[in-house]
């Protein structure tokens, strides 16, 4: 009987279909109290002289189907400041903040001055994607609402917190302290 087979090759174009219509991740977060970095100009060919030590927020993504994405940055409190969307392919490492630049958008077109927007920037799956919310200015950080649309699901990906020199080096003292007392 044929229908049973029919019926699974259908349900499969379904299913495909389904996910290739996209997702959408969306995600709050706030820049105030965080790491800085000197961010990169809107073309991405130069670092800021107003924007050199900047609050920032990093969310990093990966899509599952390749293709055309979207990305919106929202402040929300402080209302009025003004943010900056960077994107990063690969690594974000914020000493060398050209490297691995993407894209990047200041001011929302028909959104103001204050929101950021990125449209049609074309991802591969299986690449790491740094989203980093941050501000134009030194000053401007604060809550923000942020999205990620595009082709496939949307899956964040977990960073580990960055660990300072002097930590990582008292935490390997320590280890060796325990290790001695331990021997004796």
């Amino acid at each position: 009987m044929k229908i049973p087979s029919l019926f699974l090759t259908l349900s499969a174009v379904a299913l495909t279909a389904a996910s290739a219509f996209g997702d959408t991740y969306s995600f709050s977060g706030s820049t105030g109290g965080a790491l800085t970095f000197n961010r990169p100009t809107e073309p991405g060919d130069l670092l800021s002289d107003i924007g050199t030590e900047v609050p920032y927020y990093l969310q990093p993504f990966a899509v599952t189907l390749s293709g055309n994405s979207d990305f919106t940055l929202q402040p929300v409190n402080p209302s009025g400041y003004d943010s900056f969307l960077h994107l990063y392919s690969g690594a974000f490492d914020s000493s060398a903040p050209l490297v691995n630049f993407l894209a990047a958008n200041d001011d929302a077109p028909g959104g103001g001055e204050y929101g950021s927007m990125l449209t049609g920037i074309s991802l591969t799956a299986g690449t790491t994607y740094f989203f980093v919310a941050d501000g134009f200015g030194n000053s401007d950080a604060g809550a923000f609402n942020a999205q990620i649309s595009g082709a496939g699901s949307i899956n964040p990906v977990g960073v580990p917190e960055p660990v300072s020199g002097a930590l990582a080096g008292l935490g390997v003292a320590a280890m060796l302290i325990l290790r001695r007392r331990n021997a004796r």
